[in-house]
């Protein structure tokens, strides 16, 4: 009884799984038992399936702001918590300016804020016992690092409540984002949802001031800020935050008990436990929830176009507390069933750490997806045909063995394709399919030159195998790791495209070295194996 070798078991083993999970991608609908394995289509993108890309650019210098400003806020707390007095205390240009009555409180300031924000700022003194508080560059560099992987988090939270299959969000740059959606058609609404840099604030109103003096005065204590209700009358408002949309971590739209749109809220364990406290301690007083939306608008400064973030703040309800509010509880006097659903997607989703804009907008129609697909598949199949036909003819019953590995190599790449999640097929990667093509016969063809040689030199049908494969060996696998090396390099680098290029040629070389090393060696070994019982003498090479 026949044994099969290892080689020849590995073999049998890939072919079944290649042919099994490249099927579903030939399908028009996939059959269940296909389902039943987790066998799926390979994902296509933008530029095959149609849909719109976006390239955003974000606003990292209004994180430095916002942060700056937190950090000004947050240090006067944390002065007057100690009992630290001060002489003066000024924000400007991002900077902090604060001047003590004598040099022995400034020390004690100094050692306070190093301990709570060590190595934030670069603190130089000044000769009237003050200091300058400035954001150091590693901080700086910090805030901008954090905003833009947060800004990736939220949009992709919000692409996934768009239900979009496939979506690509990835960073592209310094300061630039990718937001691939294949198959939207509604890009109005895409925009709407992925631009929006909508957050909420919870504010104490201050009720022990005179909302219409302040206006009609322009003066405002220190301790509040005046804002508008939807009626058009002034508000004011405490500084103080009780609590801020990052404490959210659940959002759901609804109708309260008199059938008006609401919101659903539910905080995670500081902020419901903050929230808890503070509204204990305020029952009977009045709480305001504030609505931010930060957007871009192009402005004319000095002659020149210039981007400029301008920040929108809407008091969305004001309601006495007359309870104890913890981990949840409802926000109402929203002016539409439409707008509770954009806020409870807002806040699900998460803020942005960052304001951005869109630079670049680009849809791709379903026929146009479709008519680059048969552009793809005629350039892969013209490509296939004929380097099968230049194998047969120059290489005999090799070049079969060959043909049959090629043809494997391309099953491998799909069935790969389709298993790894957020691997997408793209044009480029077509491309790469196609250079796989050649690139795969290009290591028999080493091998089956070697061959020759070694029949040249006189040995013996199955010695010439298998010192043609031994001393092609190094040579294929330096050239295959380093175009291995260029197409990992690619993959980091790369934004959408140059990313699909680079998937396709990775998963294209590691598999091309399977099958024209050991799936070549095996057939080649099946059909010569018997050759001293047969008396051939010669290969057809």
């Amino acid at each position: 009884m026949k044994i099969f070798s290892l080689k020849q078991i590995l073999v049998i083993l890939v072919v079944i799984f290649s042919i099994t999970y490249s099927l579903p991608t030939f399908y028009s609908e996939v059959p269940n038992w296909l389902s039943s394995i987790n066998a799926k289509k390979m994902n296509l993108g933008l530029d095959l399936k149609g849909g719109v890309h976006f390239l955003m650019q974000v606003d990292l210098d209004e994180v430095i702001n916002t942060k700056s400003r937190k950090f000004s806020n947050d240090i006067r707390s944390l002065l007057r918590k100690n009992k630290i007095r001060y002489k003066n205390f000024n924000f400007e240009n991002n900077k902090i300016f604060i001047n003590f009555p004598n040099n022995e409180i400034l020390k004690k300031a100094q050692d306070l804020i190093n301990t709570n924000y060590q190595n934030t700022f670069d603190i130089n003194k000044s000769e009237d016992n003050g200091i300058q508080l400035n954001i150091s560059e590693n901080t700086r560099n910090e805030l901008r690092i954090a905003a833009i992987k947060q800004n990736i988090t939220t949009l992709r939270n919000r692409v996934n409540e768009l239900g979009v299959a496939e979506p690509i969000v990835q960073q592209s740059g310094k300061t630039r984002i990718v937001v691939e959606l294949p198959g939207v058609k509604d890009t109005t609404r895409a925009k709407e949802i992925i631009g929006a840099t909508a957050t909420l604030e919870f504010k104490m109103v201050d009720e022990d001031s005179d909302a219409m003096a302040a206006e009609e005065s322009n003066q405002v204590m220190f301790n509040s800020k005046l804002y508008y209700d939807d009626t058009g009358q002034p508000v004011l408002l405490k500084r103080n935050i009780v609590l801020t949309g990052e404490n959210i971590v659940d959002a759901s739209s609804g109708f309260d008990r008199n059938s008006r749109p609401a919101v659903n809220i539910t905080l995670d364990s500081p902020g419901s436990k903050r929230f808890a406290n503070i509204t204990e301690d305020n029952i009977g007083k009045l709480m305001a929830v504030l609505f931010i939306e930060s957007k871009s608008e192009s402005r004319l400064v000095n002659g020149e176009n210039k981007r400029v973030t301008k920040k929108y703040e809407k008091i969305i309800s004001i309601a006495t507390i007359q309870e104890r509010l913890s981990k949840s509880f409802q926000i109402t006097g929203l002016d539409s069933p439409k707008q509770a659903r954009d806020l409870a997607l807002y806040l699900r989703a998460g803020s942005m750490a960052a304001p951005m804009y869109i630079i670049e907008e680009r849809t791709v129609g379903p026929s146009l997806g479709a008519d680059n697909i048969e552009k793809g598949k005629m350039s892969v199949i013209i490509g296939l045909i004929l380097v099968l036909l230049f194998m047969i003819y120059y290489y005999r019953a090799f070049g079969l063995f060959a043909n049959t590995a090629l043809t494997l190599n391309i099953l491998i790449i799909i069935s790969v394709m389709s298993l790894i999640p957020g691997a997408v097929l793209t044009l480029p990667g077509i491309a790469g399919i196609v250079l796989t093509v050649g690139m795969a016969v290009d290591a028999n063809v080493l091998i089956f030159e070697r061959i020759k040689e070694e029949i040249k030199n006189g040995s013996t049908p199955l010695a010439s195998i298998e010192l043609g494969y031994k001393k092609a060996f190094s040579t294929i696998a330096d050239a295959n790791i380093t175009t291995l090396i260029a197409s990992i390099i690619l993959f980091i680098f790369g934004t959408g495209p140059i990313k699909g290029f680079a998937v396709t040629l990775s998963i294209g070389v590691i598999s091309s070295m399977f099958t024209a090393i050991i799936v070549t060696r095996v057939l080649a070994n099946i059909a010569y194996e018997n050759s001293s019982k047969l008396k051939i003498q010669k290969l057809s090479i």
